[in-house]
C-alpha cells in the first residue's frame, strides 16, 4: 500500500478544504490528470493504480493525526470534527487506460469531499510507474545526488539560505522521501534549532508534507493553490473580480494568517493589477509558479514599493521547477531586500537518475462551468473550453 495516511499530502490541501467547508460546502467540481512527458506508457499500469486508489479510499484520519491538526493554529475544531468523519469515496474517481498508453484520471464530485484525492493519486501514480519501471533502483546514484546539494547548500555564504520540500506529488517512492527528508534534517538542521555552532538556525525550512512534519517535528508549510483561485471564477460575483474574491475569502477565513497569495492564475500582470494597497498590507508575500523567477521579483518587489509598503517585510517564495543551483542564484540576486523563501519539489524527492513524470491534476469545472488558469508559462495552461480561455484573456486583458 503506497499511501498509508491521508496525513500524506500537502498542507495547502487542508487549508484550502477549510476554506471549502466554511464558505462553498455545496460546490462541485470536476479534475483531470495530465502527463506532459511524451511516449510515456501509463496505461499498462491502470489496474495498480486503481488497487492503490481502492485501498486510499479505505483510510480514515487517526485520533494521533486529528490531534496534530488540531494544533496548528489556523486550523478549527469544527474542521477537525469534520475530518474524523471523512473517507474519500472511489465512486467520484475514474481511471481508463487510452489505446495511445496514457491514462485519463477524472475525478467529479462535491468540492469539499474529492479535493484531498490529487496529491496522493499523483504519488500513487508515481510510484507505481518507477516501482514496475525500475525494479532495482539506483539508490546510490540518488544518494550521490543528494550529497552534492547539501554541499551546494553548505558553501559558504549560504548559511542563511532555507529551503523546503515540497516533493510529495512527484516523489520517486514514499521511502524514498522519507530517506531524503531524514538526511535534510541530519546534515542541514532544521528551522527549529540550531544547524552549526554559529547558532544560526538550520537551513530546511520546512516541508509542505503534513505527515513528515508530524513525524519528524517539521514545520508544515503551504496555504492556497491554483485550484482555490480558479474555482472562484464560477462561485465569485463576477468574472472580473474573481482573483480579488478568492483573497478576500480567504482573508475572511484566516483573518491575517497564512498570508502568501498565489500569483499566476492569471498572469503576474493581471495579478499586480488586483493586488493593490490593501492586499498588499494584508497579505505577508506572494508565491512564484511560472514565468521566469529573476523577473517575477523584481516586479514585485518595485510592486511594493509603488504602494510604499517595505519589500523588506514581506516574502517572496519560489517554487517553480527549482534546482539547487537555481535557488542559489536567488537567493543571492534577492537576499537583504526581502524576506525569501524556496520550495524544491521534484528535483529533491525525485532525482535518481531516471527521467521524472512531469504529470498534474487540474481542476477544469466547477458547479459546471469551465475554469482555468493562464500562467506565465504555457505549456501550464490546463482548459478543455478554448472559446472560454478566449473570454478569460479578453475580460483579464491577457494577451494571447
Amino acid at each position: 500500500m503506497i499511501i498509508t495516511s491521508l496525513l500524506d499530502t500537502d498542507l495547502y490541501k487542508f487549508t484550502m478544504m477549510q476554506a471549502v467547508l466554511h464558505q462553498f460546502p455545496g460546490a462541485q467540481v470536476e479534475y483531470r490528470f495530465k502527463c506532459r512527458n511524451a511516449g510515456v506508457d501509463l496505461a499498462a499500469h491502470a489496474s495498480d493504480i486503481r488497487e492503490e486508489i481502492r485501498a486510499l479510499c479505505s483510510l480514515q484520519f487517526q485520533d494521533s493525526e486529528l490531534a496534530y491538526l488540531r494544533g496548528l493554529r489556523f486550523i478549527k475544531s469544527d474542521f477537525v470534527d469534520f475530518l474524523g468523519l471523512f473517507r474519500l469515496n472511489e465512486k467520484y474517481i475514474t481511471v481508463t487506460p487510452k489505446p495511445n498508453g496514457e491514462i485519463d484520471i477524472v475525478i467529479v464530485g462535491p468540492w469539499l469531499h474529492t479535493i484531498l484525492f490529487e496529491i496522493p493519486v499523483l504519488a500513487i501514480v508515481n510510484e507505481v510507474y518507477f516501482r514496475n519501471t525500475q525494479k532495482v533502483p539506483d539508490f546510490l546514484e540518488g544518494r550521490k545526488r543528494l550529497d552534492v546539494k547539501i554541499s551546494q547548500l553548505r558553501a559558504e555564504g549560504l548559511s542563511e539560505l532555507k529551503i523546503a520540500d515540497y516533493g510529495t506529488r512527484r516523489r520517486f517512492s514514499r521511502a524514498w522521501h522519507d530517506e531524503v527528508l531524514r538526511v535534510l534534517v541530519a546534515r542541514l538542521g532544521t528551522a527549529q534549532s540550531p544547524g552549526n555552532s554559529t547558532g544560526i538556525p538550520g537551513q530546511l525550512a520546512g516541508t509542505s508534507n503534513t505527515l513528515a512534519a508530524m513525524r519528524l517535528g517539521l514545520t508544515p508549510l503551504g496555504t492556497m493553490a491554483h485550484e482555490y483561485l480558479q474555482a472562484t471564477q464560477a462561485l465569485g460575483p463576477r468574472l472580473r473580480d474573481s482573483q480579488i474574491f478568492a483573497f478576500e475569502s480567504w482573508a475572511r477565513e484566516y483573518r491575517g494568517d497564512l498570508g502568501i497569495a498565489l500569483s499566476d492564475v492569471y498572469g503576474m500582470g493581471a495579478f499586480l493589477r488586483d493586488f493593490d494597497l490593501y492586499f498588499c498590507k494584508l497579505f505577508d508575500g506572494a508565491r512564484h509558479d511560472s514565468g521566469d523567477p529573476f523577473d517575477w521579483g523584481e516586479r514585485m518587489l518595485a510592486h511594493y514599493t509603488r504602494n510604499r509598503v517595505d519589500p523588506r517585510t514581506k516574502t517572496l517564495i519560489f517554487s517553480d521547477g527549482l534546482t539547487v543551483p537555481r535557488t542559489i542564484e536567488l537567493y543571492q540576486q534577492f537576499r537583504g531586500r526581502c524576506q525569501l523563501a524556496f520550495g524544491i519539489g521534484t528535483n529533491l524527492t525525485n532525482d535518481m537518475g531516471y527521467e521524472p513524470l512531469q504529470i498534474v491534476i487540474k481542476m477544469v469545472h466547477c458547479n459546471g462551468q469551465p475554469v482555468a488558469k493562464l500562467s506565465d508559462t504555457p505549456s501550464k495552461n490546463m482548459c478543455e473550453d478554448e472559446k472560454y480561455l478566449a473570454y478569460l484573456r479578453q475580460v483579464f486583458d491577457i494577451p494571447s
